[in-house]
């Protein structure tokens, strides 16, 4: 059988396994959105009954008014050998590969969310893989499938395993995100993709752009014709590509970032300190990044409120500075891993879907605000094969996660954002 071949029965398999949702048990399935459609725009498309959910720039003269909550999960890892053998043995057909089962439960969570956000860490391969997991990830095209019917909106593809299987791996990957109408970001298939943000609409018509950038790639390299392959964590980047997605209509700025210490439950030094260079950065009075969500570490870390810092000179010429406490930025530095991760500990398993609702500006052209911060504890179970929201779980009867749900609780809010309004849903 050819390449060429193996990779259409590949994206057709996708396509099918998308259409197949809308018969199973997770509801609301759609449509796949047109491969043609414009990097720029974006498909939710819902069944006829239901109001339409579409994100993209926002038509001629429309003005965003109603507030909208974003939810942002850890790395998937399909390639995983617990994973993949799950997702084999809950596939309805031998060879096969279904990942819906395993994020079932908790899909109600990332659904009830206006956007939601996830981080895809392997690339995608051909229907016949071979599947692989550490060192070079290749993980079976079907898990597109599965993100999509549990809700979520786009997932940033800047992983360090991004590059795995070379180019043609980040072509497969956003070939089959895009079969199945999943938007992506920090990966890209040519220059001009690369150029443009990724804008999503909520269904009040606020603008957010979603941006994904890797710190690094375990020594690959991209490809000297296809420098734009993966968008590397550098602040300068970050913050052009910030400003770039404004101008094309953002209302809102989130970064996905790929960086931290693996298996560290504080973020680290680096971490820190590009924190606060994103988080300071402002461009006529108005930050440009409105919302850090992380990924990488394989454990959660703190989400914390970082407060910008204004700096004048004095008359006589000396330096002032001093927070800017009203205009303070959420950071979660390590969602954890979502589904599929390697541990070392518990921890590995743990993960925090972080929540956050935004309200629109008194003044048209002002930042919105987060006026509410939540996580909600998740628990991959690894003997199961499934993602579970941990305190679901526990009133279902599982009351052996009551510590993992207060090991999450004490990872998340180790910083000082209990005191800024973060609250564990529940």
């Amino acid at each position: 059988m050819s390449a060429f071949t193996r990779y259409a029965l590949s994206v057709l398999s996708v396509l099918l396994a998308a259409l197949a949702v809308g018969c199973g048990t997770l509801p609301d399935a759609r449509r796949p959105a047109p491969r043609s459609a414009p990097a720029h725009t974006t498909h939710r498309p819902t069944a006829p009954s239901a109001p339409p959910r579409r994100a993209g720039i926002r038509p001629a003269g429309a003005a965003p008014s109603r507030p909208f909550t974003l939810l942002a999960a850890g790395d998937v890892i399909p390639a995983h050998p617990e994973a993949l053998g799950r997702a084999q043995g809950d596939a309805p057909m031998a060879g096969g590969y279904d990942f819906r089962p395993m994020l079932r439960g908790i899909a109600p969570v990332v659904r009830a969310a206006d956007l939601a956000l996830c981080h895809l860490e392997a690339p995608l391969g051909t229907l016949d893989g071979p599947f692989t997991g550490y060192p070079d990830l290749q993980a079976p095209p079907q898990v597109a499938t599965a993100l999509k019917a549990t809700g979520f909106d786009s997932c940033a593809t800047a992983t360090e395993h991004a590059l795995d299987q070379g180019r043609g791996g980040v072509v497969r990957t956003l070939d089959a995100l895009d079969t199945v109408g999943l938007r992506h970001t920090g990966t890209a298939r040519d220059a001009a993709e690369a150029a443009r943000p990724t804008l999503l609409r909520t269904p009040g018509g606020a603008v957010v752009a979603h941006l994904a950038y890797a710190d690094g790639t375990e020594g690959a390299r991209p490809p000297k014709d296809a420098p734009w392959a993966i968008s590397p964590l550098d602040p300068g980047r970050i913050l052009a590509d910030a400003r770039a997605a404004r101008r094309a209509g953002a209302d809102v700025v989130v970064v996905s970032p790929y960086w931290g210490t693996e298996y560290h439950t504080a973020p680290d030094a680096r971490q820190r300190r590009l924190a606060r260079i994103l988080t300071a950065a402002r461009s006529d009075g108005r930050p440009d990044v409105d919302l850090i969500v992380g990924s990488h570490t394989h454990t959660p870390q703190p989400i914390e409120k970082i407060h910008g810092t204004w700096v004048v000179r004095t008359p006589d010429g000396r330096r002032a500075e001093g927070e800017m406490h009203d205009t303070g930025t959420w950071v979660a530095y390590g969602l954890g891993d979502l589904m599929g991760g390697t541990h070392h500990d518990g921890s590995g398993r743990m993960s925090a879907a972080a929540r956050f609702t935004f309200a629109p500006p008194a003044t048209p052209g002002d930042r919105w605000k987060i006026t509410k911060a939540e996580f909600v504890p998740l628990w991959w179970d690894a003997r199961a094969g499934r993602v579970l929201d941990v305190d679901k779980a526990i009133k279902a009867g599982r009351p052996d996660l009551k510590p993992v749900r207060q090991r999450i609780r004490q990872l998340v809010l180790s910083g000082h954002a209990a005191k800024a309004g973060l609250t564990m849903a529940g």
